[in-house]
């Protein structure tokens, strides 16, 4: 199997991860340690002691809550991984008019074409087989203010809307297709029952105040569920396409003849719509499942996998560090598994905890390396952090507080950890096969 991950990604985030939040919600801004700026000359630096022995705890933990409302990418489709589990994605989405009290005359001098639900691929991660797609008209409403989670539902109503003849596609994100004559980026696009066609445009001539504003038409129209319904997926097949859903080419369509003129309606998806992405992960009976009931198995091999768990590494050694020192360099590697079969994103966000808290801080990014297989981690403002005992300033429920880093635990996961499905199997230190993680500090002392 080829693979394939994130493109033409990395511009989109759900849910800002400079502040992770479990239980409460915080606004933090992180302070810029000043030490040893323009105190070690270059020759003091040579004289520096590096130390690379550091003992290495490794594990994974599942994560409860995580918002999948605060963005414009959609989630949608099914993989079966092999190390991870079945990974099942939905899209939640309201629809808002391209223009308030239509007029579309005598329904009677209406002919139906087509229904259409166009959604443009920003990405996608696994590979390209078929996959069965369904849509259902929600019976529930939608709200903008409300905060909607990975395990977040809406009722439906119980009618697939897609043309069953043409349900089963194979996606092409890669592809520019032609609508009429006129090129345009890659799209998924799904036949949809022209009977909903016909009632929508019904309404709108017997009952027009459901279209006299977008409100009055979200209480008539609620929205769409679109999923995918892949059964018995084959192990190492399938994979979750990103859509960009604000995109003005993200819509549905009614294409109909009024005496005999083509015309359109299009329904927007847009930053005004209400959306979220279901995300539904089996990881029951592999080993990512085993490590987070038995942390020690994670010092074989650790997981992420974005909306569902992260890495943990906890660095006791850090504690025994002298007092008076100046971090020049702190270099954590962390090789992945050689023998994963889907690809392992190209960025990872790192956060640790701060005392009093149960809010994740974020201190930084690490990045892929191909050379090495591994993420490249840098860690020296935040070992420096614990040396000097600096405090970060942080607003909890409308208190400001200064607050030190607990312990010295890291968390480790896909960047874009609400709003993709990236995966990564880490290497621990008992690793069987390929390269041992690995923190490499250089200091010097005063």
């Amino acid at each position: 199997m080829t693979k394939i991950n994130s493109f033409n990604y990395f511009k989109f985030i759900l849910f800002p991860i400079g502040c992770i939040l479990i239980f409460s919600f915080a606004s933090c801004k992180k302070k810029t340690s000043t030490i040893g700026q323009n105190s070690i000359d270059g020759s003091e630096i040579l004289n520096s002691t590096v130390v690379d022995t550091f003992s290495l705890v490794s594990y994974s933990e599942y994560v409860d809550s995580v918002i999948t409302s605060t963005g414009s990418v959609g989630l949608l489709g099914s993989y079966n991984d092999p190390d991870f589990g079945n990974v099942n994605a939905s899209i939640y989405t309201q629809l808002r008019l391209s223009s308030t009290s239509p007029n579309f005359g005598d329904l009677s001098s209406i002919t139906f074409d087509s229904l259409i639900l166009g959604l443009k691929y920003e990405g996608s991660y696994g590979t390209l087989e078929s996959q069965t797609f369904e849509v259902f008209e929600l019976s529930d409403t939608m709200s903008l203010d409300t905060y909607y989670y990975s395990f977040s539902e809406k009722a439906v109503v119980n009618q697939n809307l897609v043309d069953p003849l043409h349900s089963t596609l194979t996606p092409d994100p890669l592809t520019n297709i032609y609508i009429d004559t006129t090129e345009t980026d890659a799209q998924l696009r799904l036949k949809l029952d022209t009977t909903l066609a016909k009632d929508i445009v019904t309404e709108a001539i017997n009952n027009s105040s459901s279209f006299s504003s977008n409100e009055m038409f979200n209480e008539y129209f609620k929205g769409l569920r679109i999923n995918v319904n892949n059964v018995n997926q084959p192990e190492g097949e399938g994979g979750i396409f990103y859509f960009s859903l604000n995109d003005p080419e993200s819509k549905m369509t009614i294409y109909y003849k009024q005496d005999g003129i083509s015309k359109t309606f299009d329904f927007l998806i847009n930053s005004s719509s209400a959306k979220f992405n279901k995300i539904d992960v089996d990881n029951n009976g592999k080993e990512i499942d085993n490590v987070i009931n038995n942390t020690n198995l994670g010092l074989t091999n650790f997981y992420s996998q974005a909306l569902k768990s992260r890495a943990v590494i906890e660095i006791p050694g850090l504690s025994d560090l002298p007092e008076n020192i100046i971090i020049h360099e702190a270099k954590l590697l962390l090789p992945i598994s050689p023998n994963s079969l889907y690809e392992q994103g190209e960025e990872v966000s790192i956060a640790t905890k701060l005392e009093k808290t149960y809010s994740l801080y974020n201190i930084g990014t690490g990045t892929y390396d191909e050379t090495q297989s591994a993420f490249e981690l840098d860690l020296k403002s935040y070992i420096q952090s614990i040396i000097t005992e600096e405090r970060y300033p942080i607003t909890i429920n409308n208190t400001n507080l200064d607050l030190l880093i607990e312990g010295t635990k890291i968390y480790v996961y896909p960047r874009f950890f609400n709003s993709s499905l990236d995966r990564i199997i880490f290497n621990g230190s008992n690793t069987l096969t390929g390269e041992k993680p690995r923190l490499t500090v250089k200091y010097t002392e005063f």
